[in-house]
């Protein structure tokens, strides 16, 4: 199933973006936006976003992803965009994977 009007935006972030906040920045971004979805930890040492919302919130939302928490260095952020599936009612942050 598709939601009018929006999209999926599911991202990988790499560096050193865990234990400086990084999650918690991301659901801080996410949420003013009304974008829903989730970010978590990856055993790798990744962060893992998924969010759906309007595409300009979401292009918002990689934007500050890029720019990250201060204490973080990204490596590299690798977006891939989708159809919205509507799942989600919030954003959240969900265990590490």
């Amino acid at each position: 199933m598709t939601v009018e009007g929006q999209v999926r935006l599911h991202a990988k972030v790499e560096g050193r973006v865990q234990g400086v906040g990084f999650r918690y920045f991301v659901l801080d971004n996410a949420q003013p936006l009304g974008i829903t979805g989730w970010v978590r930890n990856r055993w790798d040492g990744s962060v893992e976003v998924l969010a759906e919302g309007e595409k300009g919130d979401l292009e918002t939302l990689l934007a500050a992803i890029r720019r990250g928490p201060r204490r973080h260095t990204t490596t590299g952020v690798t977006p891939t965009w989708h159809d919205a599936t509507g799942e989600f009612t919030h954003f959240r942050i969900r265990r590490t994977e």
